[in-house]
Protein backbone atom coordinates (compact mmCIF):
# COMPACT_ATOMS: atom_id res chain seq x y z
CA UNK A 1 0.00 0.00 0.00
CA UNK A 2 1.38 3.52 -1.12
CA UNK A 3 1.48 5.95 1.29
CA UNK A 4 -1.59 8.47 1.70
CA UNK A 5 -0.80 12.01 1.07
CA UNK A 6 -2.44 14.09 3.78
CA UNK A 7 -5.83 16.01 2.31
CA UNK A 8 -6.12 19.64 2.44
CA UNK A 9 -8.99 20.73 4.24
CA UNK A 10 -10.86 23.70 3.25
CA UNK A 11 -9.58 26.71 5.16
CA UNK A 12 -5.76 24.72 5.39
CA UNK A 13 -2.60 26.33 4.13
CA UNK A 14 0.54 23.43 4.14
CA UNK A 15 3.72 25.30 4.94
CA UNK A 16 5.57 22.38 5.16
CA UNK A 17 5.53 18.52 4.92
CA UNK A 18 7.97 15.93 5.95
CA UNK A 19 7.78 13.66 3.45
CA UNK A 20 10.85 11.80 4.52
CA UNK A 21 8.80 10.68 8.19
CA UNK A 22 6.26 8.61 5.90
CA UNK A 23 9.22 6.79 3.94
CA UNK A 24 10.95 6.05 7.29
CA UNK A 25 8.23 5.35 9.83
CA UNK A 26 5.46 3.07 9.65
CA UNK A 27 2.53 6.01 11.06
CA UNK A 28 -0.01 4.53 12.97
CA UNK A 29 -1.99 7.38 14.32
CA UNK A 30 -1.92 11.12 14.42
CA UNK A 31 -3.09 13.84 15.78
CA UNK A 32 -3.71 17.98 15.14
CA UNK A 33 -1.66 20.23 17.77
CA UNK A 34 -1.48 23.48 17.92
CA UNK A 35 2.23 25.04 18.43
CA UNK A 36 3.18 28.05 20.80
CA UNK A 37 5.18 30.69 18.71
CA UNK A 38 6.26 33.75 19.22
CA UNK A 39 5.39 36.94 16.05
CA UNK A 40 8.21 36.82 13.69
CA UNK A 41 8.09 33.08 13.84
CA UNK A 42 4.79 33.29 12.54
CA UNK A 43 5.69 35.76 10.00
CA UNK A 44 8.35 33.15 8.61
CA UNK A 45 6.05 30.62 8.78
CA UNK A 46 3.85 32.14 6.39
CA UNK A 47 6.45 33.04 4.15
CA UNK A 48 7.49 28.82 4.25
CA UNK A 49 10.54 29.85 5.73
CA UNK A 50 10.96 26.33 7.58
CA UNK A 51 12.18 23.03 7.83
CA UNK A 52 10.93 19.57 9.26
CA UNK A 53 12.93 16.76 8.61
CA UNK A 54 14.98 16.70 11.50
CA UNK A 55 12.39 17.81 14.06
CA UNK A 56 10.76 15.06 16.83
CA UNK A 57 8.37 15.32 19.30
CA UNK A 58 8.98 13.95 23.06
CA UNK A 59 7.44 14.51 26.36
CA UNK A 60 8.95 16.41 29.44
CA UNK A 61 7.03 15.89 32.29
CA UNK A 62 3.35 16.06 31.33
CA UNK A 63 3.93 18.16 28.46
CA UNK A 64 4.97 17.89 24.76
CA UNK A 65 7.58 19.66 23.29
CA UNK A 66 8.97 19.70 19.67
CA UNK A 67 12.75 19.57 18.74
CA UNK A 68 14.97 20.90 15.95
CA UNK A 69 12.21 22.52 14.27
CA UNK A 70 14.12 25.24 12.52
CA UNK A 71 12.06 28.57 11.23
CA UNK A 72 14.30 30.68 9.51
CA UNK A 73 14.58 34.71 10.02
CA UNK A 74 11.54 37.24 9.37
CA UNK A 75 13.17 38.49 6.41
CA UNK A 76 11.62 42.19 7.16
CA UNK A 77 12.25 41.70 11.32
CA UNK A 78 15.21 43.76 12.80
CA UNK A 79 18.70 41.55 13.41
CA UNK A 80 17.85 42.62 17.20
CA UNK A 81 14.23 41.71 16.88
CA UNK A 82 14.64 38.19 15.68
CA UNK A 83 13.43 34.92 17.54
CA UNK A 84 15.99 31.74 17.81
CA UNK A 85 16.08 29.33 15.08
CA UNK A 86 15.86 26.19 16.38
CA UNK A 87 14.67 26.12 20.10
CA UNK A 88 12.26 23.58 21.44
CA UNK A 89 8.60 24.56 21.43
CA UNK A 90 5.27 23.75 23.42
CA UNK A 91 3.07 21.86 21.80
CA UNK A 92 -0.49 22.11 22.52
CA UNK A 93 -3.69 19.35 22.42
CA UNK A 94 -6.11 18.27 24.89
CA UNK A 95 -4.75 16.16 28.05
CA UNK A 96 -6.45 13.34 26.78
CA UNK A 97 -4.74 13.54 23.89
CA UNK A 98 -1.78 13.93 25.53
CA UNK A 99 -2.16 11.24 28.04
CA UNK A 100 -2.84 8.50 25.03
CA UNK A 101 0.41 9.61 23.15
CA UNK A 102 2.79 9.76 26.42
CA UNK A 103 0.98 5.90 27.47
CA UNK A 104 1.63 4.98 23.51
CA UNK A 105 5.03 6.07 23.29
CA UNK A 106 6.26 4.72 26.97
CA UNK A 107 4.59 1.21 26.35
CA UNK A 108 4.90 0.49 22.33
CA UNK A 109 8.33 2.20 22.18
CA UNK A 110 7.00 4.28 18.91
CA UNK A 111 8.30 7.75 17.99
CA UNK A 112 6.26 11.20 17.91
CA UNK A 113 7.23 12.30 14.26
CA UNK A 114 5.64 15.88 13.05
CA UNK A 115 4.03 15.65 9.28
CA UNK A 116 2.85 19.33 8.39
CA UNK A 117 2.66 21.94 9.55
CA UNK A 118 -0.17 24.66 8.19
CA UNK A 119 -2.15 27.28 8.90
CA UNK A 120 -5.81 26.25 9.56
CA UNK A 121 -8.32 29.57 10.16
CA UNK A 122 -5.09 31.71 10.95
CA UNK A 123 -3.63 29.73 13.49
CA UNK A 124 -0.54 26.91 13.08
CA UNK A 125 -1.37 23.71 13.56
CA UNK A 126 1.40 20.76 13.35
CA UNK A 127 0.16 17.37 12.37
CA UNK A 128 2.33 14.86 14.34
CA UNK A 129 2.11 11.18 13.69
CA UNK A 130 2.81 8.15 16.00
CA UNK A 131 5.57 6.16 14.09
CA UNK A 132 7.41 2.71 14.28
CA UNK A 133 10.58 3.16 12.34
CA UNK A 134 11.03 0.95 9.45
CA UNK A 135 14.14 -1.06 8.93
CA UNK A 136 15.75 -1.44 5.66
CA UNK A 137 14.32 -4.39 3.92
CA UNK A 138 11.15 -2.96 4.97
CA UNK A 139 11.70 -0.01 2.88
CA UNK A 140 12.29 -2.24 0.03
CA UNK A 141 9.43 -4.10 0.56
CA UNK A 142 7.51 -1.01 0.14
CA UNK A 143 9.59 0.12 -3.17
CA UNK A 144 8.73 -3.09 -4.80
CA UNK A 145 5.53 -3.12 -3.93
CA UNK A 146 4.76 0.10 -5.43
CA UNK A 147 6.82 -0.51 -8.50
CA UNK A 148 4.39 -3.42 -8.97
CA UNK A 149 1.33 -1.48 -8.08
CA UNK A 150 2.81 1.05 -10.72
CA UNK A 151 3.40 -1.70 -13.79
CA UNK A 152 0.51 -2.85 -12.92
CA UNK A 153 -1.95 0.19 -13.69
CA UNK A 154 0.49 0.88 -16.66
CA UNK A 155 -0.42 -2.10 -18.30
CA UNK A 156 -4.04 -2.07 -17.42
CA UNK A 157 -4.02 1.60 -18.77
CA UNK A 158 -2.28 0.29 -22.24
CA UNK A 159 -5.06 -2.69 -22.31
CA UNK A 160 -7.52 0.25 -22.32
CA UNK A 161 -5.74 2.51 -25.06
CA UNK A 162 -5.70 -0.37 -27.27
CA UNK A 163 -9.38 -1.82 -26.30
CA UNK A 164 -10.69 1.92 -27.58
Amino acid sequence: MAPKKPKQKPGTTVVASNRQARRDYEIIDTWECGIMLRGSEVKSLREARVTLTDAFARFEGRDLYLVGLHINAYSAASAQGGHELARTRKLLAHRHELDEMHARVTQEHLTLVPLSLYFKDGRAKLEIGLGRGLKHYDKRQVIARREADRDAQRAMSARNRAGD
